[in-house]
């Protein structure tokens, strides 16, 4: 290992007094940045790139326990050395809870400093040699399956191996591995979509009892236990999160609640208008559009016209789950001033039995980078994206919303109405001019399509979408493809490449996350 690529971050309220400490590691080939207090520290692991952080655990203002949770909010992954003058266990339990890799207690000399980064970037070295071990190991497991005849359960075993390697790779850049491992989700999807083809008509017709939990029966699976024993609940929809982009929040919620994370299969097309509508209805498409003509009118220009109603769908769902005495609260935050209006008001909330909320800002944040040059270069790819995520959640009034409902003791329900991918390749596809505009998905008369890079749907009731005309049918792309008309179609396949879309089939789209959050005491 290269000791002058090193990078350390002393945080210490005495850092003045600790130069000789510093000047030593510097010797020894180290770059060390020092600073006086929690808060400075946090900016810098913010805006810099550090490998190692060494922490005083007792300083005033922001502590030690304090400043090292906020760290693990930025970078889960950075390796972190406490320096105490206690070796009480309590402190030791938080810490290590927190993932702290060693101790050393005070006082310290500067040959116990560099020994213990030595120590743990030597670590570090055996640590990625197991990785790779372990990932040829669950590689070689995976791609020997035949995934299209696989168990619906085993498919979300299988998103969670993807998912969970995702996020250890974002710790462990570099090692080799990646390239192995975009090729095999791609492969993936490609099954899942043959799989979804062949299986998803008989889930949602109800010709197959043995299938995963759906759409709209969401609340019902997870509220109604808790209502019907008279508990209070906030059901939390974060638009367009996917499962990756999960894992991220829930790290930084866990030292709040005891989570337990789930997963359901989204209905089809994977886009707000059907997948929320019905979440908050408990209805399919072809239900909703048949009990709720005036509501469910499809505007093939307007995305979110059919969004306007969830309120009402909501209460109706109340009603016929024999919740109608019970008083309910919905909102939906698209805007920072709303979002912090809410957290004013959150306290309020305590005596409603069930409050339904719905945060836009991940949509609104993967359609801005779409638009957006700068976002664009600071989120180039899915785990840029994941981490750009995470600042968000890290700064948000969610957040803070969230901290406050744990210190209330409120059991929080949070899961999304499906996830985006982010489109690599274009599909050229053909239709009139009163054609839908979604780039993952279009509905209209006699669309035509490559079969091998989307799903036709010929007749919609086959998946429970409404048909009015005998010549509507839907299609929905397949892995990451998104749709061109061949008018202006290398303007359309540059706007639209290396975007995050919804609408179609794959498993980042469709299996999504689903926690129970209960606080911790």
């Amino acid at each position: 290992m290269n000791l002058h690529r090193q990078r350390v971050l002393w945080i210490d309220d005495q850092i003045d007094r600790l130069k000789p400490h510093i000047l030593f590691l510097e010797e020894k080939g180290y770059s060390v940045t020092g600073v006086s207090n929690g808060d400075d520290g946090i900016s810098l692991v913010e805006s810099e790139v550090f490998d190692v952080l060494l922490l005083d655990e007792m300083m005033p203002g922001k502590n030690g326990i304090e400043t090292l949770i906020e760290v693990r909010g930025i970078k889960q992954d950075l390796p972190i050395i406490m320096i105490t003058k206690s070796e009480e266990e309590d402190l030791m339990n938080k810490a290590l809870g927190h993932s702290v890799q060693d101790f050393l207690v005070k006082p310290v000399n500067p040959v116990q400093i560099f020994s213990a980064i030595k120590r743990l970037f030597e670590g570090r070295k055996v640590q990625e040699s197991q990785l790779t071990q372990d990932y040829i190991s669950n590689y070689t497991e995976v791609s020997n399956e035949n995934m299209e005849k696989a168990h619906w359960r085993r498919w979300f075993e299988v998103n969670r191996f993807l998912v969970d390697w995702d996020i250890r790779f974002d710790r462990f850049e570099g090692t080799g591995l990646e390239q192995t491992h975009h090729d095999l989700h791609r492969d993936l999807n490609l099954a899942f979509g043959r799989y979804i083809e062949a299986n998803y008509p008989d889930w949602v017709c109800g010709t197959d009892v043995d299938r995963p939990l759906l759409s709209p029966e969401v609340f019902k699976h997870y509220a109604s236990p808790y209502l019907e024993s008279g508990r209070q609940i906030f059901f939390i929809i974060i638009d367009c999160m996917r499962f990756d982009q999960w894992r991220v929040v829930e790290e930084m919620l866990k030292p709040y609640f005891q989570i337990k994370t789930e997963e359901y299969l989204g209905i089809l097309p994977s886009a707000t208008p059907y997948a929320r509508n019905a979440l908050f209805s408990g209805l399919f498409p072809d239900e909703m559009a048949e009990q709720y003509p005036d509501f469910w009118l499809e505007d093939p220009h307007e995305e979110t016209s059919l969004n306007r109603y969830e309120k009402h769908f909501f209460t109706e769902q109340m009603g016929r789950l024999g919740f109608a005495n019970l008083t309910s609260k919905y909102a939906k935050v698209s805007h920072i001033n709303e979002a912090n209006e809410l957290f004013r008001q959150i306290g309020s909330f305590q005596n409603i039995p069930v409050v339904s909320l719905v945060f836009n800002f991940i949509d609104i944040l993967a359609h801005g980078r779409s638009q957006s040059e700068i976002l664009q270069e600071i989120a180039p790819d899915e785990a840029a994206f994941r981490s750009l995520m995470g600042s968000w959640f890290r700064h948000s009034a969610l957040f803070d919303i969230l901290k406050t409902l744990s210190r209330q003791g409120s059991t929080v329900i949070i899961t999304s109405d499906h996830g985006s991918v982010l489109c690599r390749k274009s599909s050229l596809v053909y239709g009139n001019r009163d054609t839908s505009s979604g780039i993952r998905y279009k509905y209209g008369d006699n669309l035509g399509c490559d079969v091998k890079q989307a799903i036709k749907v010929v007749n919609p009731a086959d998946y429970r979408l409404p048909a009015s005309s005998r010549t509507k049918n839907y299609i929905l792309a397949r892995e990451n493809h998104y749709f061109v008309y061949p008018t202006n179609f290398h303007e359309y396949e540059q706007r639209y490449f290396n975007s995050f879309q919804h609408g179609g089939l794959s498993m980042e789209e469709l299996i999504i996350p689903c926690a129970i959050l209960d606080p911790k005491p």
